[in-house]
């Protein structure tokens, strides 16, 4: 197996397939914009107030270059007693504009941090908001490790594209207009020479950024890839050992990373190209013009209006006109990996949420001459409440936990079906319990009972109410469910259990862990029920693990009950003192049992037996070993005497 294991050869191993391309990136940036405005409209004002408050201070202290030469300096050379006065108060003035441009950029600074964070805190608070609404579909078909991506290093560009791509975007194209002004109220000529260079310097910028741009938007994409798969490998430590797949699993990481390294290597190479590129350039411009300014100050070309206060506030123009355009330059690259990353936000924001047109009810009931009406304290009963749109009347169906399956038809996508007319029935108190071979559909059943999927044909009633016609929460809540992958949260096992019933008190959570043969490992615990629990439950074997998942469903104390190999993790000698509690807890109860362990089913008043989606037998655990099928031949292992259909 390892020995097995391709070798990783190195970069351009193989072709990692085109690039992709950003679709309509104006209406990315339009849509960050939107957010940016919504809750921070009159803080950007304020921002761009001071954005060119800060830009004019800085172009008027260049421009009073020419009058500290021409006006107040060469008057004075020579001089015996020259009065320094004038030159203080201008001096002084200046200083002032500056000051006010020092202030005007720290406001403008201090604004955009809040504005920034606000933003992403409200992008965040969205994505979670949405992300709770989605259907259990998204969760199956994407990595869980791309989607932190999401959260961290797709968020975090546009923290770098609000809080400084924008600002600067704006400032320089500011800068550029009034030192263009500026410059051409200085020199003409000089600055039609400027702008030609500008010329040159914008069109090898744009070639660099064409050539990067593409490789920032894979950068999102190979590091969304290379954190999915860290994250199932960290899942799947264990696994890995066991198999001795270290060596193919670090190929595949090599690929990946690979991947990421080329995409991050070429987007960041012509980047750090583009800074010196267009410094040197910006030099070139420089020098140029200083000497054709020369030229003409000293010849008094065009009129002879070029001083030498002139040409020297000219010179510094230049250089702050060609900054603005190396600015731009460099800020383009995050502004793509921003809306790069901002196409993922907005993905995720704009999946489909899970359908609920629902319009019944559940709530709490009591019982008065016979008849149920709706009421605010525990009553212990629970009934469904319809109110017709057509009449305005509103009935009420007590919650006992009679279902019905209706030939059921069902498949994950439409071309393949996994369930194929199910008809099923479960009266009050009954437990079913379905068996059958790894993948027959046993646990689609139950996904399909709390509406993770919704069927494709048939009818699945609750107490005589189509689920359909049930609002999805309520319907969930009336369920309690034990999976056969169990998740704990970070935090103390009495929390844990309280999941099931945030209101419960510490006495229902003692007596839901007893019925569940859970308080005598909890108690041996460091700190009891106050243990507090990290990396889900890690600090736990798998068997207390699961046991903590059946207390949060004896606390929710629910109607109905869906256990998906719920002793699966518990061994044969805790699998008895589970049992007891089990039915303790299922008594009075409809409930649904799904177990690869033949021994836990014995018991159910109905055996239904699947076999590719069909239900091929059903009945009593006596009647299906009688009948000899396909039931007796899972239990004793012996070859079925009778045919099945």
């Amino acid at each position: 197996m390892a020995g097995n294991a391709k070798q990783f050869s190195g970069p351009g191993r193989r072709n990692m397939g085109p690039r992709p391309k950003l679709e309509n990136p104006m209406g990315i940036f339009k849509r960050i914009m939107k957010y940016v405005l919504k809750n921070y409209l009159v803080h950007c004002i304020i921002v761009l107030v001071c954005i060119f408050v800060a830009v004019l201070a800085s172009v008027q202290g260049t421009m009073f270059t020419k009058d500290l030469i021409d006006v107040y300096i060469k008057p004075m050379i020579g001089q015996a007693n020259p009065d320094y006065a004038p030159l203080l108060a201008a001096m002084s003035r200046v200083a002032i504009f500056y000051s006010i441009g020092i202030v005007a950029t720290y406001v403008n600074a201090r604004i955009m941090v809040n504005v920034t964070q606000g933003t992403l805190r409200d992008l965040r608070n969205d994505m979670f908001t949405h992300m709770e609404t989605l259907p259990i579909r998204y969760f199956d078909t994407h990595s869980h490790g791309d989607i932190m991506s999401i959260y961290t290093n797709d968020i975090d560009t546009l923290r770098q594209m609000i809080s400084q791509s924008i600002p600067q975007f704006i400032n320089s194209a500011v800068t550029i207009v009034s030192v263009f002004i500026s410059m051409l109220v200085l020199s003409v000529p000089l600055t039609i020479l400027e702008v030609v260079m500008l010329g040159l310097i914008m069109t090898v910028s744009r070639k660099l950024v064409s050539l990067s741009g593409k490789f920032f938007i894979s950068q999102q994409k190979d590091l969304g890839a290379l954190n999915g798969f860290i994250e199932e490998m960290m899942d799947g430590q264990k696994v890995i050992k066991v198999f001795c797949h270290e060596e193919e699993s670090k190929y595949r990481f090599n690929e990946l990373n690979e991947a990421l390294f080329t995409s991050a290597y070429n987007a960041n190479k012509y980047v750090n190209i583009m800074g010196p590129v267009n410094v040197q350039l910006g030099n070139l411009s420089y020098v140029v013009c200083a000497v054709v300014g020369c030229v003409i100050s000293i010849n008094g070309l065009f009129g002879g209006g070029l001083s030498v206060g002139s040409l020297v506030s000219f010179l510094t123009f230049t250089k702050q006109f060609n900054m603005p355009i190396n600015q731009i330059s460099q800020q383009f690259n995050s502004v793509i990996m921003a809306l790069a990353g901002a196409d993922r936000i907005f993905k995720l924001l704009d999946e489909e949420p899970e359908v609920d047109n629902g319009y019944v009810t559940l709530v709490r009931a009591k019982e008065e001459n016979g008849e149920l009406t709706e009421c605010s304290e525990r009553t212990g009963i629970w009934a469904w409440k319809h109110t017709h749109q057509a009449t305005g009347l509103t009935d009420y169906v007590r919650l006992t936990g009679d279902i019905v399956f209706d030939d059921v038809d069902f498949g994950y996508v439409p071309e393949k079906m996994v369930l194929h007319n199910v008809k099923m029935f479960a009266t009050p108190g009954q437990k079913i319990a379905f068996v059958g071979s790894t993948g027959a559909g046993k646990t689609t059943i139950t996904n399909l009972i709390n509406r993770f999927y919704d069927i494709q044909d048939g009818k699945i009633r609750y107490d005589g109410i189509n689920i359909n016609k049930i609002k999805k929460a309520d319907l969930r809540r009336s369920l309690g469910i034990v999976l056969q992958e169990t998740h704990l949260f970070s935090t103390t096992v009495m929390e844990n259990i309280r999941y099931g019933k945030l209101d419960a008190t510490d006495e229902e959570v003692y007596a839901a862990a007893r019925l569940a043969n859970a308080d005598g490992f909890i108690k041996h615990l460091p700190d009891g029920y106050n243990t507090v629990l990290t990396g889900d439950g890690a600090n736990l074997s798998q068997g207390q693990r699961q046991l903590l998942a059946i207390a949060r469903a004896a606390i929710a104390d629910p109607p109905v009950l869906i256990l998906d190999e719920a002793t699966s993790s518990i061994d044969t000698r805790t699998e008895r003192l589970v049992q007891d509690g089990m039915d303790k807890l299922m008594s009075g109860r409809t409930t649904f049992v799904i177990a690869h362990r033949l021994s836990t089913v014995r018991n159910s008043d109905c055996i239904m037996v699947l076999e590719k989606g069909y239900v091929i037998e059903r009945g009593t655990h006596d009647q299906l070993i009688e009948e000899q099928g396909r039931y007796y031949q899972l239990y004793t292992g012996n070859a079925p005497k009778t045919a099945t259909v």
